[in-house]
């Protein structure tokens, strides 16, 4: 006899079979005995992205586990294995069905009536319509991951850009404050002085923050979660702090094809309004110690999933899938990049220069990375917005600024 474990949209169940030789018929006809769900409404696979699909469509795409006459054990499924589970419809899920003592007639005190109104779904529907990702942009920011980090520790930004009045959002320039990663926790040192600069020159350029960006590792992509819980809470910390509904968290990280290569993938979500709520409310546990699930966030007080109270809440029931788009935007992104291993100089301003002299002195300077280095020595409330203007535009840049950069350079 065997348990395996079966995660749905109601969390983590198991199911128990007598023998491993069975075939995925057998299998979802144990699911519809023990858990109550029609096999004909069941979609079963072993990705874990089964949980996010959207549609119809999106289901069927995951085919892995599509042959009824398979044998489970030929895809490596044995005791303690866990599958995903998707269907049609709804269901009862039971909650415990012992009355704890004393519990019969007891007075509810006010956060028990409090806990009783956090009932935890999926939304169904994110705020932003979808999010374009300026395609060199995103390459700059994954080509440096892939080839200088390996994927081996975790790197983040913050996405600028735009939002249309039909919550489509477009991604233009990533900004990477300083910070420091490892393979499973990303700190971010935030420098206000230099968030200035960049919001002057997102302000100058007609954009604004409109996202988080994160990678994971390659002993992330082992586990069993598609954010975890010490992700979830940065990610919802920082949604809460833009006040923007369209906010976007954007997830990078290696994953292997068909052919047993492995390609760059992102994926974007939203946190669901519930979580955001959740976090500034100060109901998350904020340890995420190793002893921890990670695919679990912990909660300080019940909350209602599906009929049950509980404390620990599937991460996955606060991702909504965002639609990702590439477009080509206004900005070069040729320039080195700030708080990278490397630091950025104006040796690095007089090689750019130099490298594009035929182009007009607008386009030139059209690289977020270049006028954020620019914006050490430029005043911040009124050149580098003035800058930036221009680049918006594309219209001459007054020659003082000319000269004034030119100097700069020359100078280092």
């Amino acid at each position: 006899m065997m348990m395996i474990r079966v995660r749905s949209r109601d969390g983590l169940e198991r199911v128990t079979i007598q023998n491993p030789q069975i075939t995925i018929s057998d299998l979802k006809t144990l699911i519809e005995i023990q858990l109550r769900v029609p096999t004909s409404q069941q979609t079963l696979s072993q990705n874990q992205n089964l949980l996010l699909a959207k549609t119809l469509e999106d289901v069927n795409r995951f085919n892995d586990m599509s042959n009824p006459k398979t044998l489970i054990s030929s895809l490596g499924i044995t005791h303690g294995s866990i599958i995903y589970l998707a269907y049609e419809g709804e269901r009862s899920v039971p909650g415990p069905n012992i009355t704890p003592a004393g519990s019969f007639g007891r007075k509810m005190t006010m956060d028990d009536l409090i806990a009783k109104q956090m009932r935890v779904t999926r939304q169904e529907n994110p705020h932003c319509d979808s999010v374009s990702f300026d395609r060199d942009s995103a390459n700059v920011f994954q080509h440096y991951v892939n080839e200088s980090l390996a994927f081996a520790v975790k790197r983040g930004g913050f996405m600028y850009g735009t939002v249309s009045e039909d919550g489509k959002v477009e991604v233009d320039f990533i900004y990477e404050p300083p910070q420091q990663g490892s393979e499973e926790k990303l700190m971010l040192f935030r420098d206000p002085d230099e968030e200035k600069c960049v919001e002057a020159i997102a302000l100058g350029l007609g954009m604004r923050r409109v996202g988080f960006i994160f990678t994971q590792t390659i002993s992330q992509n082992k586990k069993d979660y598609t954010m975890s819980n010490a992700e979830i809470l940065q990610a919802a910390e920082l949604h809460g702090e833009s006040g923007l509904k369209e906010w976007v968290t954007a997830v990078v990280k290696l994953e292997v094809n068909e052919d047993g290569a492995a390609d760059v993938h992102f994926e974007a979500f939203q946190l669901s309004d519930m979580c955001v709520r959740l976090f500034k409310e100060d109901w998350f546990e904020t340890d995420c110690g190793e002893e921890f699930d990670p695919k679990l966030s912990r909660m300080k007080k019940d909350v209602v999933v599906g009929s049950k109270d509980v404390k620990e809440v599937d991460n996955d029931f606060f991702l909504v899938v965002v639609k990702i788009l590439d477009h080509q935007g206004p900005l070069s992104t040729t320039f080195p990049v700030e708080n990278r291993n490397t630091p950025v100089t104006m040796r690095a301003l007089k090689s750019h220069l130099d490298r594009t002299k035929n182009l007009p002195f607008v386009k030139r300077i059209s690289d977020f990375h270049l006028m954020l280095l620019l914006s050490r020595f430029l005043d911040t409330n009124a050149d580098i917005p003035a800058l930036a203007e221009c680049v918006k535009s594309e219209s001459s840049v007054p020659e003082g600024f000319q000269l004034l950069i030119d100097s700069m350079a020359d100078a280092s």
